[in-house]
């Protein structure tokens, strides 16, 4: 059987890599610490002190481990020298940090390793083939220099980037080798780690390694495939990393996903995950079944989580995780109907609608005074208030909370030019937005009204201009809401049809229930009233052709024939 020697670089919580430290022992393994420098001297004596009776325990010399630099590399090495030189029965060097935990029984490492005697696991990859570089810091990596802390001093780390890239400076990089990346996380054989510790050029490399920015994910990565018999260009600890390129925390209720990976090891565990480190340190594991270390297994719930993290829930808008504007097609969480004009051409088009279709009808949602909820609600889901002033406050956030809140019951509202048309720009690029128009429908309020004729062609001139930009916003290239839009002309020459083929579209009819037609105004004199607008000096374009002989559509009689949505 393989005997497999544990390299900790231990940096904060260090109770529990004391637990982590004694369960290798304890299938013996010899284990050999790296205690970073930052840690106190104090903290470290008691830690030392703790193994005094355990010979198969050893400290290493102690350096200043920081993210991204040489220190953690240096580690490494001097715990690495001490494993070689001090345990000789030992074939394999397994790299661990001390937030790592095992997840199967150490025996099952120990047969998994002497069957692959010859064989170094350790993720290696060239600069073109990997896809999680973050920053943009690929093959310049190996050919600047990076004497600054990218943590520490991060403005001075850019300028300095950026003064090497003005001036053209390419480092050489040492003949005979071929920059590879990959996890710092390896187990290496004895005799492929023994030959990158002695190996006659070491200080050459080790140069230029030194000012390599993070070469802890390249040094072993690279001098590996210079000495090693056979490479498994993977690691074999469980590490997962977020988009931005930070690792993931494991905690208590990622127990069964641990499970699942059937991975050796993994990182990073959270020091006060105690139900973890309960069942992965008891001797239940070796219950457990041998298998082939698969993390693919448990991919898709990372990719999941990234998607969550990046996009969110589409509609759901929280202090957490505020999405990026435009990052998304879908800004609210289900489909709604948008109707314009409809409630202007129609009377009782709301109740109509209501009975028609298993759509929450409600009126002027973005009305001046209130937002107008059905049935004369004041509140509605979730605490949304009627008011004006805060609907308007954020009423991209006032619509995105409403279909949260009514989710599971399609909603429709009535829209107009006489409406805070704030929303236009939300609409539009929501592809859950259904949004039917019968320009210029507007206008049949005024007709009707027989109002003062000077102010009527003012308001009609404002109403016409507003409508206009709306038009406009709904026929840009970029628009991913689904529009449909007729002339008033268009619409009252088949009304049935379009209102038919439109409630299909938008969200289907009530089953099995026959619904009459909504009762069109009374249009008769219309062509006349649009012709005065014209001899005012107000040209009413969004009608459509609309004669001044031409008769109104003709009226459905008191007693209507039931007509039947399909």
């Amino acid at each position: 059987m393989s005997s497999v020697g544990i390299v900790m670089l231990i940096h904060t919580a260090l109770h529990r890599a004391e637990q982590v430290a004694r369960h290798w022992l304890a299938a013996g393994c010899p284990v050999v610490l790296h205690v970073d420098r930052n840690v106190a001297e104090a903290d470290f004596n008691a830690f030392r002190d703790r193994f005094l009776d355990h010979p198969q325990v050893l400290f290493s010399d102690r350096h200043r481990c920081e993210w991204g630099t040489w220190g953690i590399v240096a580690a490494s090495q001097a715990a690495g020298e001490l494993m070689l030189e001090r345990f000789h029965e030992v074939t394999h060097v397994y790299l661990a940090s001390g937030s790592c935990l095992p997840l199967r029984p150490v025996k099952e490492l120990q047969e998994y390793l002497a069957a692959r005697p010859q064989t170094d696991f350790i993720e290696s990859a060239t600069t073109t083939d990997v896809p999680w570089i973050m920053g943009g810091l690929g093959a310049e990596r190996f050919t600047l220099r990076f004497p600054f802390s990218w943590k520490r001093h991060r403005r001075l780390f850019d300028r300095y980037v950026r003064l090497q890239r003005r001036l053209g400076v390419r480092r050489r990089v040492p003949e005979g080798l071929n920059p590879h990346l990959g996890s710092q996380w390896w187990c290496l054989t004895r005799k492929t780690l023994s030959a990158i510790l002695t190996d006659p050029r070491r200080a050459e490399y080790d140069t230029y390694f030194r000012r390599v920015w993070i070469p802890d994910e390249c040094y072993y990565q690279t001098l590996t495939r210079l000495h090693s018999v056979k490479v498994e260009s993977r690691s074999l600890t469980l590490s997962k990393f977020d988009y931005q390129g930070k690792p993931h925390v494991f905690y208590d209720d990622h127990l069964q996903l641990l499970r699942r990976s059937d991975c050796f090891v993994a990182r990073k565990i959270w020091p006060q995950a105690e139900r973890l480190y309960q069942a992965f340190l008891s001797e239940s594991l070796n219950d457990l079944k041998a298998a082939e270390p698969n993390p693919c297994k448990i991919d898709r719930l990372f990719s999941k989580a990234v998607e969550r993290r990046t996009e969110g829930r589409p509609g759901l808008y929280m202090q957490s995780r505020m999405p990026s504007w435009g990052r998304q097609t879908t800004l609210t969480c289900a489909p709604y109907s948008v109707f314009q004009g409809f409630s202007d051409l129609f009377e009782d088009f709301e109740l109509w609608l209501r009975n028609s279709s298993p759509m929450q009808v409600h009126g002027h949602l973005f009305a001046k005074s209130r937002a107008e909820f059905a049935g004369g609600a004041t509140l509605l889901n979730g605490g949304l208030s009627d008011s004006a002033h805060w609907r308007d406050h954020n009423p991209w956030g006032f619509l995105a909370n409403l279909i949260w809140n009514t989710r599971g019951v399609q909603q429709g509202f009535q829209f107009g030019p006489e409406d805070a048309q704030k929303i236009t720009e939300f609409l539009v690029q929501d592809a859950n937005a259904q949004i039917a128009v019968i320009s210029g429908a507007w206008a049949v309020p005024l007709f009707l009204a027989q109002g003062d004729f000077e102010e009527t062609r003012q308001k009609a001139a404002r109403l016409q201009g507003i409508e206009a930009t709306f038009l406009k916003a709904l026929r840009a290239r970029d628009v991913k809401a689904r529009v449909w839009i007729w002339t008033m002309a268009d619409f009252v020459e088949a009304p049935q049809e379009n209102l038919q083929a439109l409630l299909d579209a938008v969200g289907g009819a009530a089953q099995g229930h026959p619904k009459e037609m909504p009762k069109m105004a009374n249009l008769e004199g219309f062509g006349h009233f649009l012709q005065d607008l014209k001899n005012q000096g107000m040209h009413p374009y969004l009608m459509g052709d609309f004669s001044v002989g031409q008769k109104p559509a003709p009226q459905i009689p008191d007693k209507r024939k039931p007509y039947l949505v399909r």
